[in-house]
């Protein structure tokens, strides 16, 4: 016999993001007490409960010029480490919107660009867990090409970032020296290898 969850007690009342107790029993009978971040506004919503994988937000993987050889990235401050970190625009969906309608607003939002998203693979873009040990949250990928001129203006008053179009040479730079979310470091990875004329290759339909 498994573990099992006996019940769910939500111990915060914020907008974006609550904490929950999970009161459950492990494998030896044991009752035990785990604690989760989730940006279900309720016990109901937590994904524990609905069984299903709907993504919390999005994280945009664009390319931006004419040449195809810079990447957008932003350099962003977060509390949580007191510090910049680099990561690739993300943002919240919100209710009703499609994967690519959240992606081009989140980007419009974070650096003024427009987006042009790629129909792609539902593999290629399904929600996966972010942290799963700490969080339920799950976010999409959407991906596609990035043109306009860089703004600031959809910036909320509370958030500090910088957009950074990236050659290879400075992708190189930040993964060397520079904080990096995990996500972010892996496309920048990719990226910064590939060999194809088309940096979407791989997530063409065949």
């Amino acid at each position: 016999m498994g573990s099992r969850i006996l019940s769910i007690e939500k111990t915060t009342d914020n907008r974006f993001l609550n904490m929950y107790n999970l009161h459950y029993e492990n494998k030896m009978g044991n009752k035990k007490l785990y604690h989760i971040a989730s940006r279900g506004k309720d016990a109901e919503h937590l994904k524990i409960n609905t069984r299903k994988n709907d993504p919390d937000g999005v994280i945009i993987y664009s390319i931006y010029g004419e040449k195809r050889d810079r990447m957008v990235l932003v350099r962003q401050y977060r509390l949580s480490i007191d510090d910049y970190i680099y990561e690739l625009p993300a943002g919240l969906v919100d209710e009703g919107e499609t994967y690519a309608q959240a992606g081009a607003r989140e980007l419009k939002e974070e650096t003024g660009l427009d987006f042009e998203p790629l129909q792609v693979d539902e593999m290629y873009h399904k929600p996966f867990f972010t942290t799963i040990g700490m969080t339920d949250e799950s976010c999409a990928t959407v991906y596609g090409y990035a043109s306009g001129t860089v703004s600031a203006e959809g910036l909320e008053a509370n958030e500090q970032l910088e957009v950074v179009l990236a050659d290879r040479n400075e992708i190189r730079r930040i993964l060397k020296e520079e904080n990096v979310s995990m996500n972010c470091g892996y496309h920048m990875m990719h990226f910064l290898h590939h060999t194809e004329e088309d940096p979407f290759y791989f997530v063409r339909q065949e």
